[in-house]
């Protein structure tokens, strides 16, 4: 069993490991982890060949933690600078609704995922009390996640699915030259990414749509979900097209680790080619930007799996996993 000791979780068999490496907190190495060289150093080791794409949705999380922290993430450490495992979750006061899984989620990479049972069954680092997500790359976390929630009486749904990358994204450098203010600061994307359809116009999705995109999120339409798609809107590049009323028919998101999603055109809309030219656009703008992204989709989903495809975009060799966990008192009927 552990406990919490500063920042550190000391075992009972007086091991110790670090626990906590968050913005403006000074680690045992005298090191920020908003400092250049912590930055670097944990973003270069993700990109290590054999790493790097199983730890992309950490490394989406410390490009957005790095760039002004709009979701107020801290990053979870069993030591430091050598570790073996990577969590980074809201700060607990962001964690206040038991409820709200749109929030409460836990973004997880291993070296040694065998080994992970030990550390996510621990209530100091995984809330087991909420309603929570745990998302990850490695499908060898499964076991893990599965014995430190029965551990603690809790109920896991386990979701799949693939995962697209570009290929430029092993090229990517999550430096300080990428500004994702840019679209409060110019209120729309670059001049030249102009649509090709008349009547219809590429713009930023702001967050005054964010009704209209959690009304048709398949995962949204409730309270918690619209007040996610409006932090969403309003702190992170999102994009769509705008039709001839001038409301967007097709758009498209970001979430806080990177991922691309909660893409969606109008019945009225679909079958005319606006969702490929809106990736199109918004995937110009993403690498102009010099912002990193991926995506995930649902092996049945052929159509936007060919929009991908023909966009350059490369299925990865592992898959995109979350894990929805519901304490007893939670769990849905």
């Amino acid at each position: 069993m552990f406990k919490l000791c500063l920042n550190k979780i000391v075992s009972e068999a007086e091991s110790e490991v670090e626990l906590l490496v968050s913005p403006g907190v000074l680690s045992k190495h005298r090191r920020y982890l908003q400092d250049p060289l912590v930055s670097i150093d944990l973003s270069e080791w993700l990109r290590i060949k054999e790493f790097f794409l199983e730890g992309l949705k950490v490394y989406g999380s410390l490009f957005h933690i790095n760039h002004g922290n709009p979701f107020n993430m801290e990053v979870l450490v069993d030591s430091w600078p050598e570790y073996q495992m990577v969590i980074i979750r809201p700060q607990k006061q962001e964690m206040t609704d038991d409820m709200d899984s749109y929030t409460n989620v836990y973004r997880i990479f291993s070296k040694d995922p065998q080994k992970s049972q030990e550390v996510l069954k621990n209530c100091e680092i995984i809330n087991w009390k909420q309603k929570l997500q745990i998302q990850g790359f490695q499908e060898s976390l499964v076991e893990g996640i599965i014995a430190a929630a029965f551990s603690n009486s809790v109920k896991v749904e386990h979701s799949r699915a693939l995962l697209f990358i570009s290929e430029d994204i092993l090229k990517l450098h999550g430096s300080n030259k990428s500004k994702l203010g840019s679209w409060a600061e110019t209120g729309h994307p670059d001049d030249e990414l102009e649509s090709e359809t008349p009547n219809f116009k590429y713009a930023q999705l702001d967050v005054s749509y964010s009704g209209l995109v959690n009304d048709n999120w398949k995962l949204g339409k409730n309270k918690s979900s619209l007040h996610y798609i409006e932090h969403c809107l309003g702190a992170l590049p999102a994009a769509c097209m705008l039709g001839p009323e001038g409301v967007p028919v097709s758009w498209i998101t970001m979430d806080p680790s990177c991922e691309i999603g909660k893409s969606y055109s109008m019945e009225k809309y679909r079958r005319r080619g606006n969702m490929k030219q809106l990736m199109v656009l918004y995937v110009k703008y993403l690498c102009q930007k010099n912002i990193p992204f991926y995506g995930s989709l649902l092996e049945e989903n052929q159509g936007a799996i060919r929009i991908s495809r023909a966009l350059g975009l490369l299925k990865a060799s592992c898959q995109w996993h979350q894990w929805t966990c519901y304490p007893q008192n939670l769990v849905p009927l």
